[in-house]
């Protein structure tokens, strides 16, 4: 039987996201902004035999829970700008399902354990998948980049997380 959409759905983390940031101020705002910063992952045992072949791959797509992250306004000011804007173009980490994702770079695997490059998340984050980036799918040449198109280039250096998601 197909599921309503009003239906509650439940995840089960599949590992932990280890990184160097102990609080949410200082995070990068985006992991590709500061492809220096590694983490590693913990891959529950039992999900272990999932990550084969991953090690094929040169990065991954990361979801995940912002677990420390409580309540969410549908009009909020996002980082690189003062301009109150929707939710969903933003990638706020205050939302109505708390998830987020990351590129990283894939450095090495041993067993269960993925070192990786790129990271933009709180240490021990709970992991909900792994995706691989596919380069042929994920990236797109015909794209418009909304409000934030220039920004990225000119954001005179705020790459990293302020306090505005912490309350």
């Amino acid at each position: 039987m197909a599921q309503r959409v009003t239906d509650t759905f439940v995840f089960k983390p599949i590992g932990i996201i280890h990184t160097p940031f102990k609080k949410i101020e200082g995070i990068p705002i985006q992991g590709s902004l500061c492809p220096e910063m590694r983490g590693w992952i913990e891959v529950f045992q039992e999900f272990a035999d999932g990550l084969q072949d991953v090690d094929g791959f040169s990065h991954l797509i990361l979801l995940y829970v912002f677990h420390r992250s409580e309540g969410f306004r549908l009009i909020t000011k996002p980082f690189l700008e003062e301009t109150p804007r929707g939710l969903f173009a933003i990638r706020a980490p205050k939302r109505p399902n708390p998830i987020g994702f990351t590129v990283v770079k894939l450095l090495r695997r041993e067993a269960n354990r993925l070192d990786i490059a790129g990271v933009d998340m709180v240490d021990g984050t709970p992991l909900l998948d792994i995706k691989p980036y596919i380069s042929a799918i994920d990236a797109h040449t015909d794209t418009k980049d909304g409000w934030i198109s220039g920004k990225m280039r000119s954001d005179n250096g705020k790459r990293l997380s302020d306090s505005r998601f912490i309350e």
